[in-house]
């Protein structure tokens, strides 16, 4: 009896201290500790090597949440930020959680502040975006290609181009019939525009998206469906909102009705109001 209740006692001994992790912070005296020796010692010594290391009594990521609130609501977004973003990371943090947290602190704290935190959050959850945009083009059935910045100015959300090269033509060769493949992330949509001299061939090779003409409802796409657009049509295509989605886009000249007039005519964009209603 003795024994098990020694074993009891070691066992929870041995829980509480793994319960609880030191935290060594040496930036107070890295940075300041010819200037400031008694503030670098209450901050490497007392507020991480104390306070943060109770995390047996308040988990390290419930730290971290409460320090990015107290931060972003007294409008801080300097490099303390941006370093305690990180730490929240590490602590266990998602993209989709940091996302949540600061809308939510927007609403309490202001529009502005949330705003300047976001700025800093992209950059430390970078990776997790860059990591998320591989994983999801392995599962597209073509290649995404390049961010399409060219054209960025005119999609709401993040579009990728990749042009389509036919293996036979040689350098310098022209094929008779362009066509480049369009990957829209969730969400994202091009701007309501107008072909002139051209009707538009749209291919839905991956994902779910949308298809629409002016004055008339929108249309679902697929992966097999074919949009046949007229030259003229105000128009806009892109992604659902819970989906990615490709498509192969190709041109056939017609006789232009619009002489001296651009391709493309971009107009305004589709309204999340619009948008949301799908």
């Amino acid at each position: 009896m003795k024994r098990f209740v020694l074993i009891i006692i070691i066992i929870t001994i041995s829980m509480q201290v793994m319960a609880q992790k030191k935290i060594v912070q040496t930036a107070g005296r890295a940075q300041l500790g010819e200037f400031a020796s008694e503030f670098a010692h209450l901050n490497d010594d007392i507020l991480f090597g104390e306070v943060w290391s109770r995390n047996d009594l308040l988990s390290l990521r419930d730290r971290s949440v409460v320090t990015l609130t107290s931060l972003i609501s007294q409008g801080i977004t300097d490099s303390s930020l941006k370093y305690h973003l990180q730490t929240a990371k590490n602590n266990g943090i998602t993209r989709t959680e940091i996302a949540e947290i600061i809308t939510h602190i927007a609403f309490y704290a202001g529009w502005p502040k949330a705003w300047a935190a976001f700025n800093l959050a992209k950059e430390v959850w970078a990776d997790e975006v860059a990591q998320e945009v591989s994983d999801e083009a392995n599962h597209l059935a073509f290649p995404i290609g390049n961010p399409n910045t060219a054209y960025a100015k005119y999609f709401t959300g993040n579009s990728h181009l990749a042009p389509l090269t036919p293996k036979n033509i040689g350098e310098g060769e022209q094929t008779a019939l362009p066509m480049s493949n369009v990957t829209f992330e969730p969400g994202c949509r091009n701007h309501w525009h107008i072909h002139h001299g051209a009707r538009q061939m749209l291919i839905c090779v991956s994902g779910k998206g949308w298809y629409q003409e002016w004055g008339k409802p929108a249309i679902p796409l697929k992966a097999g469906d074919v949009v046949d657009i007229p030259e003229g049509v105000k128009h806009w295509h892109g992604a659902q909102k819970d989906s990615w989605f490709q498509h192969i886009a190709t041109h056939v000249q017609v006789e232009n009705t619009c002489p001296g007039s651009a391709p493309n005519e971009w107009l305004e964009p589709v309204s999340e109001e619009e948008y949301n209603k799908l």
